[in-house]
């Protein structure tokens, strides 16, 4: 069987949709899968064994410069990779206007789910079959339903597999220390921890002669890691690295402490210690999951009620700016404690 699925993005998602691969592959023997993608996060699809061809799409930017694009024949040539053979099934877990123009112009059956339970109202009419999936679980259980409904199947119960076991991580070696990774961006301002959080853990590693790797992803979040690295010895920029050389370098982190951004995802799926920090988007929903991963949420503290407040601009009291309140007031000892009680460091 095989099965065209269209999840563009964002990384976060991307990596919460493989444990469905995972059990559609267990329950269905020989099923395969191609990817519709975007192209900033190609890579994580092609972690899976059961994905056997990236269609990598370029949305954003083409809707930047579509006359270009246009010009330079992408559109034309992502039509015809789209639709270069039929599938048995085109399967939208995206469930957003985009991901469903996609879903309907590929070739084959679709399914996806029915108009109480998309992303964006009006992507159920691409689906020829709809199926009801709540919106009020966990992103990973939400996915994983979805494909047992659209695919015929009895919902497992296991805990998710991510189907990482196999994948095959570049040998990158940054430093000859054993390591944390610091995930200190987000997409939002307002997911972000501030910056003497930070530095007050890097402190701590530095306690247990741990060096602290910074990853960024744009010139910004750049020098941000670098004001926070400053003076810290132990503390080091990344270069800009590929998604799976980042993957790689946090499959042999010691643990990793991240804000609510992709890369907790990743580490959590690939079983490191990680701690991630939640103040204004709800954990319960979209928390990063691993069998050693945690999370510290502002959501339910007596002081900070507001949260989650799904806000980019956080309105706290007489405050107004893009510091979310509720992660300013996290202290760098409770973050670190819950690190120790994934993984003692020693």
């Amino acid at each position: 069987m095989r099965v065209l699925l269209v999840k563009l993005s964002s990384m976060g998602d991307l990596v919460q949709t493989l444990p469905a691969i995972s059990d559609a592959v267990r329950a269905i023997p020989g099923i395969e899968f191609d990817w519709v993608v975007d192209e900033a996060f190609a890579d994580v699809p092609s972690w899976h064994p059961a994905v056997k061809r990236v269609i990598r799409s370029a949305h954003r930017r083409w809707k930047r410069n579509l006359r270009q694009s246009w010009r330079a024949g992408e559109l034309k040539a992502f039509w015809r990779e789209l639709r270069a053979e039929p599938y048995d099934l085109v399967l939208d877990a995206q469930t957003s206007i985009k991901s469903a123009v996609v879903t309907r112009m590929a070739r084959g059956p679709k399914v996806g789910p029915d108009k109480h339970s998309v992303r964006e109202y009006g992507a159920h009419w691409a689906y020829g079959r709809q199926v009801p999936v709540s919106q009020d679980i966990h992103a990973i259980d939400r996915w994983r339903l979805l494909f047992a409904r659209g695919l015929g199947y009895e919902l497992p119960n296991t805990p998710p597999d991510f189907g990482l076991t196999q994948a095959v991580w570049p040998a990158l070696t940054v430093t000859a220390r054993p390591y944390l990774i610091a995930v200190t961006n987000a997409s939002w301002q307002t997911k972000c921890l501030p910056d003497n959080v930070w530095r007050e853990l890097i402190v701590k590693a530095a306690g247990q002669g741990l060096d602290v790797l910074l990853p960024w992803g744009a010139p910004a979040e750049r020098e941000r890691a670098e004001q926070i690295a400053a003076g810290l010895d132990n503390a080091i920029v990344l270069p800009r690295l590929a998604l799976t050389e980042l993957a790689g370098l946090l499959n042999r982190a010691e643990g990793a402490l991240c804000n609510d951004t992709g890369l907790a995802h990743i580490a959590a799926a690939l079983g490191r210690p990680c701690v991630t920090a939640y103040g204004p988007t709800d954990p319960n929903l979209i928390a990063a999951t691993g069998p050693r991963s945690v999370h510290l949420a502002a959501q339910g503290t007596p002081d900070f009620t507001c949260a989650p407040c799904y806000k980019r601009e956080c309105h706290y009291r007489e405050y107004r700016g893009p510091q979310a309140q509720c992660l300013q007031a996290m202290s760098a000892d409770a973050l670190w404690q819950l690190l120790i009680a994934q993984r003692p460091i020693k």
